[in-house]
């Protein structure tokens, strides 16, 4: 009862015009924040960080935090329209969603991933809201050993859940691992594969890769298709939105488990793109259509959207209630919060109520509000498909190029952007999985990074993974979805 008195009071708080306007302002940014290949939430909400500083704290926070959701919301419309991820968490949304969108049901790919990261999004707001003194000191156990865990569940459920070419998924991985390796060791500070370039110290960066791979990639394939000149023809109207959502109860589950998966990774935390990744594999290991998936299912758009929201929005509880940011985002609030005075961590529930319920109180409105305006869009962006593909495709290499240069200033990163847009086109010739080669490249340093502190501490070897009942679960489970082809292939065996 507390928690709801409070959360009544952060809503009279909220509910003021100027409140309200800089919500709306923020969520508008975002959007155009998200559709912008390279920028994403995290960039943007740094970028806009000084145009705060005049406001007082609630405003402010209020405005970066619906930045964060419009950013959020909108890494979808790039990724099922055009095969470019706005997002870094947007990569999985590709796989099914632009198959729908060349199939003339963008309406109904926007629709479905609009919904399922607003469920995703207010689930994580209610975990806030109700149980944040123990989610945060379930996240206090979580040391290196239980970091590599879950990066190693999460691999292995992309081996474990491919049933047609694992050797190739394994392959790719490899690739993505080892682009994750160029540049200065954390651990050691050596440098590797550098081949002496001073530009390859800061190591190849994901936002390049994807941007190459995805959109460039795209374009090389739909060019020695024929280069088509005519436009998408589908369906823009509001209908659309009201038939995408009588169909939405039958992936109740999908919804569920996607949001758990989330939620478990925002906290720990893993970060919104692992859970997207984990959430898609689950979902095509479980689904009735599992062997569908890649071609055009709508439950391969709502399961990676879904955990990529939930993990962001609940990435915000570790921060707020012990300090510790749970996503680049976050940190990037976390940096706002403390140059307004204000100080993160257990006492911020106490000494700021106002503000603390007030965040949280936008957060609901905020998804409210955001959910509104993105699917009024809906007609307006899938619309965009009925442009002639020589006129789209030259904008798009041009926004690719720029998204490329804005990440770090670079030359290089736009000729990296071409050289794995050849990489992108090549793969896929040859039937190789993307996803695995991003999944690895995003995490693989980090995996990394934990494997070895796991090993410099005092009880070294590999039983350190079975240290303890936490880490002992998540490896365990790992290691069985690793082998579980193998698993099943024993079971029939025995059966017969």
């Amino acid at each position: 009862m507390d928690e709801l008195n409070a959360l009544l009071h952060g809503f009279a708080t909220v509910l003021s015009w100027y409140n309200i306007g800089m919500m709306v302002i923020g969520l508008v940014l975002g959007v155009i924040i998200g559709v912008l290949p390279g920028l994403g939430g995290p960039n943007g909400v740094a970028i806009l960080l000084p145009l705060t500083f005049t406001m007082p704290p609630t405003s402010a926070i209020i405005m970066l935090s619906c930045i964060y959701w419009g950013s959020l919301f909108a890494g979808a419309i790039t990724s099922i329209l055009f095969n470019i991820p706005g997002e870094t968490s947007s990569v999985a949304t590709t796989f099914d969603g632009y198959p729908l969108a060349q199939q003339g049901k963008a309406g109904t790919a926007l629709t479905a991933s609009f919904t399922g990261s607003f469920f995703g999004a207010l689930s994580g707001v209610l975990l806030i809201t109700f149980l944040a003194p123990l989610v945060s000191r379930f996240a206090l156990r979580f040391g290196p050993p239980e970091f590599f865990a879950v990066f190693l569940l999460t691999f292995c459920s992309f081996v474990g859940t491919d049933k047609k070419t694992p050797f190739k998924t394994v392959i790719s991985m490899m690739l993505g691992f080892g682009l994750a390796a160029i540049g200065m060791d954390t651990i050691s500070g050596g440098l590797r594969m550098t081949f002496g370039w001073s530009e390859l110290l800061r190591g190849v960066d994901f936002l390049v890769v994807v941007i190459g791979l995805f959109g460039i990639g795209e374009i090389l394939v739909s060019m020695e298709e024929g280069l088509r000149f005519e436009g998408k023809n589908g369906k823009i109207n509001l209908k659309v939105v009201l038939q995408t959502w009588k169909t939405m109860p039958k992936y109740w589950a999908t919804l569920v488990r996607s949001t758990l998966v989330g939620c478990w990774m925002g906290v720990t935390p893993g970060g919104a793109t692992a859970a997207s990744f984990m959430g898609y594999g689950l979902a095509q290991r479980f689904s009735r259509n599992g062997h569908k998936f890649g071609t055009g299912e709508v439950e391969g758009v709502i399961a990676p959207e879904t955990a990529a929201h939930a993990s962001g929005t609940s990435a915000l509880l570790p921060m707020l209630a012990l300090g510790i940011p749970g996503s680049a985002t976050a940190a990037v609030l976390l940096g706002g919060l403390m140059i307004w005075g204000l100080q993160p961590g257990p006492l911020l529930f106490v000494e700021q109520k106002e503000f603390v319920w007030g965040l949280i109180a936008s957060m609901y409105l905020g998804n409210f509000v955001g959910l509104i305006l993105v699917l009024s869009t809906v007609p307006l962006f899938a619309a965009i498909l009925r442009i002639p593909f020589a006129i789209v495709a030259p904008i798009i290499i041009v926004v690719c190029a720029i998204g490329a240069y804005s990440v770090h200033s670079a030359m290089l990163d736009v000729w990296f952007m071409l050289l794995f847009g050849v990489v992108g086109y090549v793969l896929k010739k040859l039937s190789y999985p993307l996803a695995p080669m991003i999944l690895a490249l995003v995490l693989g340093d980090r995996m990394e990074d934990a494997f070895r502190q796991s090993m410099l501490g005092p009880n070294t070897g590999l039983h350190v993974f079975w240290s303890n009942t936490l880490v002992g679960t998540i490896t365990t489970l790992a290691l069985i979805m690793l082998f579980w082809p193998l698993v099943q292939w024993l079971w029939r065996t025995v059966r017969r």
